[in-house]
């Protein structure tokens, strides 16, 4: 079915909703206030969907949502306050969510930090906040995707994840040397993981989920590379950026697939080896169910479940 989607690399997110109802669903949108998570967002409510923008700050996202309601002629966008590096932050959203979830959209996240930061539980700061709380956060709301009977699970990887597999004996780098890159590629890798070990465990329950990589978007997610360096005709709008995302999180086009990587609105192929030119594709170590297993293992231990 997927190989057949009449969508590509210039497709926008309101090109993939167009003529999608999804009135009735509720979602929850994490780094919605920024970057492709705002063209997530606005698309997602264009089509009817009631959206939770998860914010770090929710004050500045506030007048965001206020342009967005508007925009999207919606008034059911609204800004509740996480910060995925904090898991008392993630267990105070879980606990105060109190409804149905038909999709939960993964998409906060932060780049190749130039010096080696961790979290208040000693983890790497990149794997903390773009993985270990993704993770805390869709296992803590849980009973309400299973309560929407057939809800997705969205998470925003990137080709960084062809740069390194997850560090199984060293993830926090206590003894591997530290680099931007390898923190990041760890964490995207992880991501996609993630989604691998839902659709392991949680189909019975209704519940599928995917990754994606959205493609190479200038946003404030470079503001430690010193902007983006992908040559121009490579480059995606934030609206395409924000394309394969919508569409996992509410195209009837791809309902059921599960525990698969997209890249430009298709499944991308499983590469043997990173290539020398346009990076793209998904490196083996990423979709396979034991490493996923192993990972949802060492994030329960992490998080203290």
């Amino acid at each position: 079915m997927t190989d057949i989607l009449p969508f590509g690399f210039s497709t926008t997110a309101t090109e993939v909703l167009s003529g999608v109802d999804l009135r009735g669903k509720t979602m929850i949108v994490t780094g919605g206030a920024s970057g492709i998570g705002i063209e997530t967002v606005k698309a997602l409510a264009s089509a009817g969907a009631a959206v939770t923008i998860a914010a770090r700050r929710p004050e500045a996202a506030a007048d965001l949502a206020l342009t967005l309601r508007e925009q999207s002629r919606n008034p059911q966008i609204d800004v509740r306050q996480l910060d995925l590096a904090d898991l008392r932050s993630v267990r105070k959203f879980v606990a105060d969510w109190d409804k149905p979830l038909h999709a939960l959209v993964n998409n906060a996240g932060i780049m190749a930090l130039p010096e080696l930061e961790r979290s208040a539980e000693g983890c790497e700061m990149q794997f903390a906040t773009n993985f270990l709380g993704h993770f805390a956060l869709t296992t803590g709301l849980h009973p309400h995707l299973a309560k929407a009977q057939g809800s997705r699970v969205v998470s925003v990887s990137s080709t960084g994840s062809l740069f390194g597999p997850v560090f199984w004996d060293d993830p926090h780098f206590r003894f591997i040397p530290y680099t931007p890159l390898l923190g990041y590629a760890q964490s995207k890798t992880a991501c996609i993981l993630l989604s691998v070990g839902i659709a392991r465990r949680w189909e019975a329950d209704g519940i599928v989920s995917n990754a994606l990589n959205p493609g190479a978007i200038a946003t404030n997610l470079q503001r430690h590379t010193g902007g983006l360096r992908t040559p121009e005709h490579l480059r995606k709008t934030p609206e395409q950026g924000a394309s394969t995302s919508v569409l996992l999180a509410g195209s009837p086009l791809v309902q059921g697939v599960n525990g698969q990587y997209f890249d430009d609105c298709h499944i991308a192929p499983v590469l043997p080896a990173r290539p020398d030119g346009k990076l793209e594709g998904v490196a083996a170590y990423s979709l396979d169910g034991e490493n996923a297993d192993r990972l949802w293992q060492l994030a329960t231990d992490l998080i203290g479940v």
